[in-house]
């Protein structure tokens, strides 16, 4: 699937597919049992005027950082799926919300990203979430297929 494609059910997507187990795995007393795949996910979707109404600047709270690192554990975790690869995702950020997050797989960077605003981090809707983890995905098979020997080693 292209990065830039039309999504008819975004929770159908290989990443959101991926970002969902992931999210249901941190479920140790199934408090999220009969939760939808939709409702498990809505935190990630910040409107215009949600996102409007939160400060320019912050810190982000506990749970936005976890959504954060789960985006990115869920990244490759799909990037493992397809390729075989462990992708490691490592975060380093200050506490102000900037910083940068990238992907790790064997000897080779496969997808770097800066971070700024975290304290906003979040998607207007599944769709748009689906196409960002794609893209990276998408990105970072490219990288390990371009350089397998050092994505093996």
């Amino acid at each position: 699937m292209s990065a830039t494609a039309v999504i008819d059910d975004p929770l159908v997507t290989p990443f959101l597919q991926c970002l969902i187990a992931r999210t249901r795995a941190e479920d140790g007393f199934g408090a999220w049992e009969r939760k939808s795949d939709r409702s498990l996910l809505a935190d990630y979707i910040i409107t215009r005027e949600q996102r409007r109404a939160i400060p320019i600047i912050g810190d982000p709270d506990p749970d936005t950082l976890t959504r954060l690192e789960q985006f990115y554990q869920a990244i490759g975790l799909a990037v493992e799926r397809q390729t075989g690869l462990v992708a490691t995702p490592m975060i380093q950020m200050n506490p102000e919300g900037f910083g940068r997050v990238v992907l790790i797989t064997g000897r080779l960077v496969v997808y770097v990203r800066s971070l700024r605003d975290v304290h906003r981090f979040g998607f207007e809707t599944f769709e748009a979430l689906a196409r960002e983890g794609t893209k990276a995905i998408t990105q970072a098979v490219a990288m390990i297929m371009a350089h397998p020997e050092l994505a093996r080693a």
